[in-house]
């Protein structure tokens, strides 16, 4: 058997998961996700998919967050016509996030159109797709439930597990069969953490003989859940004392959802009083409903509260979407106290972009990050204390409070990564490649991994192939 793996993306950074299997010649694409970063570099690399289309013979789609699927569009765009595997919630996850990119590429282009007019300059910047290929892409994804094998080539197998990230994560055991002989390689995606709400925790899986495995957090640990309760719950009482918001950038899936669930239970237990949380992002209400049509994906305490209760756990009486506009701007006149989550999680687009304008030169606004932040994000350089921020092509002093909770990050740590690993069968395991961390994290992740008997890892490098036996 020839099998060999590469990457063309989050190989020593964190976002653009893009990778190829490669398998007697069939080349297999594991995931086609947008970089996240500065605006030049993004432009630039989101641009190059690294693989001409017409040598992809599949697509695996391990789960819908824009940096794993936000380029599917653009590969369909180039030509390629065939299946991309995904789990049925991570059709409906990554349809939204997709046609949501194609929205924000369709109202910059606009903008840009626009001061080019103002500037007597010619426009040449294009969106990378529209929502057509949007429609298209969608299309062509066949949704594959965990634990349904399904032959994907010749003598290439593919399985799904439950990767415990979001809603419809998957880890993809690809098992290549020649003759009698089988090599799994697993590919986690992005590893989720135990005793999560909504959904299960990452599922135990057979002996791989090669794993590609995330770092985000290599190198750091989380917050335990009862210690992060406690601090949202400080930062919210602070806040009614001070009448005045909170601000939290959060992705529309996932993240929101949970905040919406951790809220609900602290109001629930008195400890913090019912106060006006707005939901402000159309897709996170739409994932929302999504998430609702997926009970196959819930963990048994919300599949209960679903199921035999018929309770809504994402919804009660201080909570409200907003849709429109106009209800988005009506919220910077509302008082405090009040609570808004919006999109982007990274604050590099979106709704979340005018509250901060809004807010960010007051001190009775806090600004929680809960969530992995890119380099040279505006979120992350928020999350930094930078007292100086660009937003809009503005200059605002910051003197909003800045805080942070880690616990409700929806990737494992480094110990938690290593204790899921240390629950598997892994007597077989040859290699382990380390991909979608920063340098740093990654460094100490490897270090960490060959202390504890892992002597075969590796960080990978972009384009490096690696060959598998």
């Amino acid at each position: 058997m020839d099998i060999s793996f590469y990457s063309l993306g989050a190989a020593e950074e964190v976002t653009g998961s893009k990778h190829v299997m490669v398998v007697n010649g069939k080349n297999y694409l594991i995931d086609c996700g947008a970089f996240q970063g500065s605006r030049a570099e993004t432009d630039r690399k989101n641009r190059n998919l690294g693989i001409p289309v017409d040598q992809i013979d599949g697509v695996i789609l391990t789960h819908g967050h824009y940096d794993h699927c936000g380029l599917l569009p653009l590969l369909v765009k180039r030509g390629y016509r065939g299946n991309i595997y995904a789990t049925p919630a991570t059709r409906d996850i990554s349809s939204l996030i997709m046609m949501d990119s194609a929205h924000i590429q369709a109202r910059d282009a606009e903008y840009l159109r626009k001061q080019a007019r103002k500037k007597n300059e010619k426009f040449t910047w294009k969106p990378l797709y529209d929502e057509k290929d949007v429609i298209q892409a969608t299309g062509q994804i066949v949704g594959v439930s965990y634990n349904r094998p399904l032959f994907i080539g010749d003598g290439v197998e593919l399985e799904f597990y439950d990767a415990g990230h979001i809603l419809g994560s998957a880890m993809a055991l690809i098992t290549v069969k020649k003759e009698g002989k089988e090599t799994r390689i697993l590919c986690s995606g992005d590893l989720g953490r135990k005793d999560k709400p909504i959904i299960r925790d990452p599922a135990r899986v057979p002996a791989p003989d090669y794993l590609v495995l995330e770092s985000t957090y290599g190198d750091r640990r989380h917050d335990t859940t009862d210690d992060a309760m406690e601090k949202l719950a400080g930062i919210t009482q602070r806040m009614v004392r001070n009448k005045g918001k909170i601000l939290i950038p959060a992705f529309a899936i996932e993240r929101t959802q949970e905040l919406v669930y951790y809220f609900h239970l602290l109001v629930d237990e008195g400890i913090i009083p019912e106060v006006p949380i707005y939901v402000d992002s159309p897709m996170a209400t739409n994932a929302t409903t999504i998430f609702q049509v997926h009970p196959e994906c819930y963990d048994e305490e919300i599949h209960d509260a679903f199921i035999k209760h018929h309770k809504n756990p994402f919804g009660f009486n201080s909570l409200h979407f907003t849709t429109s506009v106009a209800e988005s701007k009506a919220l910077n006149d509302r008082p405090g106290p009040l609570i808004i989550i919006s999109a982007d999680g990274m604050c590099e687009a979106g709704r979340i972009q005018h509250h901060l304008i809004n807010s960010i030169q007051d001190p009775n606004t806090t600004i929680l990050s809960v969530g992995y932040m890119a380099q040279q994000t505006l979120g992350r350089r928020i999350r930094n204390k930078e007292t100086d921020l660009k937003i809009h092509g503005q200059w605002f002093k910051r003197r909003a409070e800045v805080e942070e909770i880690n616990a409700f990050s929806a990737h494992a740590d480094y110990f938690e990564a290593a204790e899921w690993l240390n629950s598997l069968d892994t007597s077989n395991l040859k290699k382990l490649l380390l991909v979608h961390g920063e340098p740093k994290a990654q460094a100490y992740f490897k270090k960490y991994l060959i202390e504890k008997g892992y002597a075969n890892t590796e960080i990978v490098q972009y384009g490096k192939s690696y060959g598998f036996e």
